[in-house]
């Protein structure tokens, strides 16, 4: 081997020229290199630094074995600068662990992918620096995350070799641009500093939590206590709603009620929805007109006892209605009207505390003409072997089929087979909401329903 002398001033010895094969002759200059400061840093740091020590049975060997004076230690300072996988550096560190040897991993390469997976640190040297330093993996806490330590890589084996750095995994985040490494090196009153902070914060945590929980027990407590004089102010309106009711069926002041009957379109469906989806046989009742029901039009139950108000205004949701609609099912006869309705009504201060409840139905467009249709006679009684059935609601005909009793549909409606358009006297029910085609609404004459099937 020669004695020679790096750009940087370092002095080393290389192989001759077709020197015999050795593991020293493997390595590159730059690993040689790094060896040969680590040695140096280990010496200058009060430590005895050997090269190339292998293990016992020559399972491992060091690239520098650090070793204390008075024998109390061993330390392998390992130069890694070609590719290795976490797990490997991993099962190597673990080795020499066991043989009782720590081992301390050292890289001058700008992101080593397995930095921190093991006890290990960054190194670089500044420019115009002879000396390298500390650039990733030795941190201290600075209150709220973990921030680099500037130090030579003699004070940082200085400080390794007297216990006075340890591996640690931090909790929390470091400041940019270090990158969050799974192991650094830190001082003890850095970790309990951390710890300290990490209780202090669980602390806050926990009163934060307490708080925020008692604030929602007293919003809900007030929203149960709004519920209950709702429940009692909903109640007393909808007695006052059904007097009203039961007194215009006693005055037979039903002139509005013809008139939403026969112009309202989609109250049909409405009635036919009631019953299909709720169980409840309604009519229209005889108090359309009230203002407590905001131009919508009130569907009763057979008590007289309203269930449903379709199409009421929002620009007349006001007085005794809010209070009133706020314990109905709200029907519209189209999905934009229902949005209509509820886009309003959140701008005011007659939004109820848990909203309204609302629904649509797909109610046909008013149809466009202006002279009455021809009577259409009434229909004779189905005798098919296998009726294809019917129920024509409003302006559009829905799908029906025989049954072993009446659906609730039938109760408003009969049914029609369109294979001889006969009448379907026997029970029947409805199978689908979607209509089948849309039919202007012939016209029958007088006062009753302008249907093909009617009430």
């Amino acid at each position: 081997m020669y004695a020679k002398t790096s750009r940087s001033g370092l002095r080393f010895f290389a192989h001759a020229p077709g020197a015999p094969s050795c593991a020293l002759g493997l390595e590159s200059v730059a690993h040689h290199l790094l060896k040969l400061e680590l040695a140096n840093a280990a010496r200058d740091a009060g430590a005895h630094a050997e090269l190339e020590v292998p293990g016992p049975e020559g399972a491992w060997r060091a690239d520098v074995l650090a070793t204390d004076p008075a024998g109390a230690w061993k330390a392998a300072l390992e130069a890694q600068l070609a590719p290795i996988t976490g797990a490997d550096i991993a099962a190597r560190t673990e080795r020499m662990r066991a043989d009782g040897v720590t081992s301390i991993w050292f890289s001058d390469r700008p992101r080593p992918p397995w930095l921190g997976t093991v006890p290990s640190v960054r190194l670089e040297r500044p420019e115009g620096d002879k000396h390298l330093v500390v650039a990733e993996g030795l941190v201290r806490f600075t209150g709220r995350g973990s921030g680099a330590v500037p130090a030579s890589l003699t004070q940082f084996l200085t400080w390794a070799f007297a216990h006075r750095i340890v591996t640690h995994t931090p909790r929390t985040s470091m400041s940019y641009p270090q990158r969050a490494l799974a192991t650094v090196w830190t001082a003890p009153q850095y970790i309990a500093a951390e710890d300290a902070h990490l209780a202090e914060e669980e602390r806050r945590q926990r009163e934060y939590d307490a708080r925020t929980a008692a604030l929602r027990a007293a919003q809900e407590k007030k929203r149960d206590e709004i519920r209950a004089k709702n429940a009692i102010s909903r109640a007393k309106a909808l007695a006052e709603a059904t007097a009203a009711e039961q007194a215009a069926r006693a005055a037979h002041t039903g002139r509005l009620r013809e008139v939403a009957i026969r112009f309202r379109p989609g109250i049909d469906l409405a009635l036919a929805k009631l019953a299909d989806e709720h169980g409840i046989t309604a009519t229209v009742g005889f108090s359309t007109g009230d203002p407590r029901y905001a131009g919508g039009v009130p569907l009763v139950d057979k008590n007289g006892v309203t269930a449903v108000v379709f199409d009421p205004d929002p620009g007349r949701v006001r007085g005794h209605a809010p209070r009133l609609l706020a314990g109905l099912l709200l029907i519209f006869p189209s999905q934009t009207s229902q949005r209509r309705f509820e886009k309003a009504t959140k701008r005011t201060k007659h939004q109820p505390i848990d909203g309204y409840r609302t629904d649509f139905v797909d109610a046909p467009p008013p149809s466009r003409a202006t002279r009455p249709r021809p009577r259409i006679a009434s229909a004779h009684a189905c005798t098919c072997t296998t009726p294809q059935l019917v129920a024509r609601i409003q302006n559009a005909e829905y799908p029906a089929e025989p049954s072993d009793q009446m659906g609730p549909a039938a109760t408003h409606f009969r049914a029609q087979c369109r294979a001889c358009g006969g009448k379907y006297e026997k029970p029947w029910r409805r199978t689908g909401n979607t209509p089948i085609n849309r039919t202007p609404r012939p016209y029958l004459g007088g006062g009753g329903c302008r249907c093909v099937v009617g009430l």
